[in-house]
């Protein structure tokens, strides 16, 4: 027997090593084209909001409850994405995930307010699963490149979702779109991500290999696997809360919408890069705690500087701000990956841990809001922030130790 002939019949289906270079490109493209379609359908409502409120003729209440009703979707279907994988196939269950996706956007600005809701609905419930999946899914086939790809995909997920937050209210209005037209146009980035996944079923076991072998472990039992959850929850919440009402505390603080609303842009620009650096430093260290410490640090500089500092530089407490969420992001993405030793627990660990933290988020603003009703001030709700930054440091620098989910000194 050849060489070649040898190496053809010890090939076994579906395993990364087997895989040309066209095909890994191929699987790094889909990878991204997904990652890209998994913000921009959520971040693009917020600030066409007013547009769609008055055309549906909806209440605030029900106006808030747009972005409310995704991360709710998030928190209750994440838990159960990895047994759907394992039971009916990663690759099934991915592509089933964006062509509901696709569906959604479409629904979502077909007709009233119903086919609104239906469609928000099935966006969020898709992006769950994808949210969970795609980490198990880097850490089998790329296991040499954890890092790498999870800072591609993150950089690829985060960069649509600014894109889309910016333009918009400019296609809206300056490009004739109205709110309807810009949402339905993210249905391109849904369509192109199926495309380059469908290349991607003949490449995965179906219903069986290492992703759907069954694991004994309970996350839910581990201590470590906690300490990761917290970690997810507390940055899911200080990101929403602070891309939810940053522009209306400078707001009262006298600053024009259009410098707030700069400031935000600046905020999430400042992010992009750290989550790509980040998850590639944290793969080469054998703790993360050092990266923790300087999340929180940075949370707590921009917090504290929102609530007692000038409106004078306020735009180095967002880049501060901006920089922590980059830190925090990578960090818990790479977290599903470092602190598991197979993909299906890094997929039961990615649920777990995006479930109870988008239910944090969900609550977060409407919490933060209330607070501020309540006493007619920022200073509790502020207050309350940095003291969630320090929690998160103390959450982070369990889940950062050179430990693992299941391991015996967890």
């Amino acid at each position: 027997m050849t060489v070649k002939s040898q190496a053809r019949t010890s090939a076994k289906p579906g395993m990364p090593g087997n895989r040309t270079a066209s095909s890994r490109l191929l699987l790094v493209l889909g990878i991204l084209f997904v990652a890209a379609a998994l913000r921009a359908p959520f971040t693009s409502v917020g600030p066409l909001l007013g547009l769609i409120r008055d055309d549906l003729g909806l209440s605030n209440t029900l106006a808030g409850f747009i972005t409310t009703l995704p991360l709710l979707a998030f928190a209750l279907l994440s838990p159960f994405a990895p047994q759907l994988a394992r039971r009916f196939g990663l690759a099934n269950v991915l592509l089933l995930a964006m062509l509901t996706l696709a569906a959604g956007i479409l629904l979502r600005s077909a007709a009233g307010s119903v086919a609104f809701f239906t469609g928000t609905a099935l966006i969020g419930l898709a992006i769950a699963v994808c949210n969970v999946l795609l980490p198990g899914l880097i850490k089998g086939r790329f296991p040499a490149r954890i890092g790498l790809m999870t800072g591609m995909y993150t950089v690829s997920m985060n960069l649509c979702a600014a894109a889309a937050s910016g333009f918009s209210v400019p296609l809206a209005g300056q490009a004739g779109l109205g709110w309807r037209g810009t949402l339905s146009l993210w249905f391109v980035i849904a369509l192109l991500a199926i495309l380059f996944w469908l290349p991607q079923m003949k490449g995965f076991v179906q219903g069986s290999g290492s992703h759907a072998a069954k694991s004994s472990l309970n996350v839910w039992k581990s201590p470590l696997a906690w300490q990761v959850t917290l970690f997810m929850g507390l940055q899911s919440l200080l990101y929403y809360v602070l891309i939810s009402w940053f522009s209306v505390i400078l707001g009262e603080r006298g600053m024009s919408a259009g410098h707030a609303g700069w400031i935000l842009s600046l905020m999430q620009l400042a992010q992009l890069p750290f989550t790509f650096f980040v998850p590639l430093l944290a793969g080469r260290m054998k703790n993360q705690r050092s990266l923790v410490l300087i999340t929180s640090i940075l949370f707590l500089i921009g917090i504290l500087g929102i609530w007692l500092g000038s409106t004078a530089w306020m735009a180095l407490w967002a880049v501060c701000i901006g920089i922590a969420g980059g830190f925090a992001f990578g960090l818990a993405m790479m977290f599903f990956s470092l602190r598991t030793r197979t993909v299906q627990e890094a997929s039961e660990l990615s649920g777990m841990a995006q479930s109870v933290g988008y239910l944090l988020a969900a609550m977060g603003p409407a919490l933060f809001g209330l607070l501020h009703d309540a006493t007619d001030s920022w200073n509790l709700p502020l207050g309350l922030l940095a003291a969630a930054a320090v929690l998160l440091c103390a959450a982070g620098l369990g889940a950062g130790r050179d430990r693992q989910v299941g391991g015996l000194s967890q």
